[in-house]
């Protein structure tokens, strides 16, 4: 994908959550403010098929839904990619019963500062984030960037609804099927962005990686099941060149680590996907002690901020393509120091 920013790119993951309730409007605006060059919407569907943006399909974490008494009997229990969940699902509601509900806060006790948002927003749809991307690019005189990420597809196929499609129809009619150099679309399961491929999707096609486990779609077309370290490795990135542009992986995997688990420099994963023509991603890039490695936490208070500049500096020191971000200016401020 070719760019006029400066590398890596900063995406502000889920907008700026940081600093307000994830995939709200404010938060993908802020994101923008704060110099991202993209953002990335997690998109799930309803029962009337529209695509909401949403970190999963339960919605209680996000929302305020147990509020709502006349949708006390849609809390269900489910099993979604092998894990068994109770709550509420976005493809038990209709588009309408949803955009009753307000964001809230999900890491509470991370960022209680951003519960004081807590219900003043409504929940998005797929084409009201892409509405934001055109009105700041408009705003910035830039071509800003979306990233959209597909959530549980095998999980969705198997109730009805392929994602594959339902995006690629809501990017047409938002006119940005056209928009190949500036949209990104990735998944943690490698079926959905083999179909798009073959749908002739215009977007740069990244697989997810996880530390552990496997992908809920996995096998893929009869191969045999595989790992997501399998992916990483050099078996598994030539696997990837062939089907998809970059890789997306956790930061841990960025990290080289001695013994006691505290950081000694970058891993040499990305000058493996590199040399066989992979982008390579990495998340989430956050400040809060109980996400850094412990080299660089600053005490044992989780939600304190510790020495986030260095762990950030190694990591782009990796020579990643991109950096997931939950603070955008903290990742445009490392982008600028390393320079």
């Amino acid at each position: 994908m070719d760019s006029p920013h400066r590398a890596p790119l900063v995406i502000g993951h889920r907008g700026a959550p940081g600093y307000r309730p994830e995939h709200s409007a404010s938060s993908y605006r802020l994101a923008f403010e704060l110099g991202a060059d993209a953002v990335e919407p997690d998109i799930v569907a309803t029962r009337d098929g529209v695509l909401v943006v949403r970190h999963e399909n339960e919605i209680s974490g996000t929302t305020d839904v147990a509020r709502h008494p006349e949708f006390a009997s849609r809390r269900t229990t489910k099993t979604i990619d092998g894990k068994r969940l109770t709550g509420w699902f976005t493809e038990d509601f209709t588009w309408q019963e949803l955009s009753a509900l307000r964001c809230t806060e999900r890491l509470k006790r991370v960022r209680p500062d951003n519960r004081e948002f807590d219900g003043s927003e409504p929940i998005l749809r797929l084409r009201d984030v892409l509405a934001i991307v055109d009105d700041e690019s408009s705003r910035c005189g830039e071509p800003l960037r979306v990233v959209v990420e597909i959530k549980h597809a095998a999980y969705f196929a198997g109730i009805g609804y392929d994602l594959g499609p339902l995006l690629l129809a809501e990017l047409a009619e938002a006119g940005w099927d056209a928009r190949g150099e500036r949209l990104v679309i990735e998944s943690f399961e490698l079926g959905v962005l083999d179909r798009l491929r073959a749908a002739g999707a215009r977007a740069e096609l990244v697989f997810l990686t996880d530390r552990f486990g496997s992908p809920a779609d996995e096998p893929v077309g009869g191969a045999p099941s595989r790992s997501f370290a399998w992916y990483r490795s050099d078996a598994g990135l030539d696997l990837l060149a062939e089907r998809v542009d970059g890789v997306s992986v956790a930061k841990g995997n960025l990290i080289r680590v001695n013994a006691l688990g505290r950081a000694t420099g970058p891993t040499d994963l990305v000058a493996r996907a590199h040399a066989r023509g992979l982008r390579v991603y990495t998340w989430t890039l956050r400040p809060e002690n109980r996400y850094l490695n412990v080299r660089f936490q600053s005490s044992l208070r989780g939600a304190e901020w510790g020495d986030w500049q260095s762990e950030f500096g190694l990591l782009l020191r990796s020579g990643v393509d991109g950096i997931f971000v939950d603070h955008p200016d903290l990742g445009v401020a490392i982008r600028e120091a390393q320079a």
